[in-house]
């Protein structure tokens, strides 16, 4: 009897003081069963350090028995941890797209950037409900610049009338995407595409042109790399 008390208090003993182990708070973060999977060794691709020795403390050892601070893609050329592009190609979004790379200034090469988007009934749709959600409340439902908050600021551009209607359909995008004079920016609340919408939407609906710029030559597109439209 006396030896089966001594085991539950032994076991409850030996449970405690588990548990307690396993309590994690402040400077103890408790024991790691599987460290790995805590601190996942990653490669840094801006960083490489060759050193296989150099040992820290503030992660497990290594499961490759390299040091620590180890960083090096053995996989890649010359241990490199990013690979570079293929030869001779340009990173693109997921909409295909090249980087849109211009600043707010640089109008005149934005102005010769044809609509990657191709106009349909469907796109003209989808352009006036752009349209109304986010240009509306300056330009007006008919883009004359009598929106509600443009009768409070002013200066707002009448679409409609003036040199605007000749303004070439990378000018806008261009506008859209990046402001100019009262308008700000709207490239980080609108896509890319949907400002390409817009645009249809103003030349043809707004400004009464029938006809909508063709799609940019797919055989162009590397020519005018840091001027193609994309994020």
């Amino acid at each position: 009897m006396k030896i089966a008390k001594a085991l539950i208090f032994g076991g409850s003993a030996l449970a405690i003081s588990l548990l307690a182990g396993c309590k994690a708070g402040g400077d103890n973060q408790g024991l790691e069963y599987a460290p790995q999977m805590y601190h996942s060794v990653a490669y840094e691709p801006l960083t490489q350090i060759q050193d296989e020795t150099t040992k820290g403390n503030l992660i497990s050892t290594r499961e490759d028995g390299k040091g620590e601070y180890f960083n090096s893609n053995i996989n890649n050329p010359n241990g490199m941890n990013m690979r570079e592009p293929v030869a001779n190609t340009v990173p693109r979004n997921k909409q295909g797209y090249l980087p849109y790379r211009l600043k707010a200034f640089e109008l005149e090469q934005a102005a010769v950037i044809k609509n990657p988007v191709e106009s349909s009934e469907e796109v003209l749709k989808r352009g006036e409900v752009l349209f109304l959600q986010y240009c509306s409340a300056c330009h007006g439902k008919t883009g004359q610049g009598d929106g509600k908050v443009g009768e409070v600021i002013g200066g707002v551009a009448n679409l409609t009338g003036g040199a605007y209607v000749n303004l070439p359909e990378g000018h806008i995008f261009h506008v859209i995407t990046k402001g100019k004079g009262r308008m700000g920016a709207h490239g980080s609340q609108i896509p890319e595409e949907s400002r390409w919408k817009i645009v249809h939407y103003v030349k043809q609906v707004i400004q009464g042109q029938a006809t909508a710029a063709a799609p940019a030559p797919a055989a162009d597109s590397t020519a005018v790399a840091q001027v193609t439209p994309a994020n």
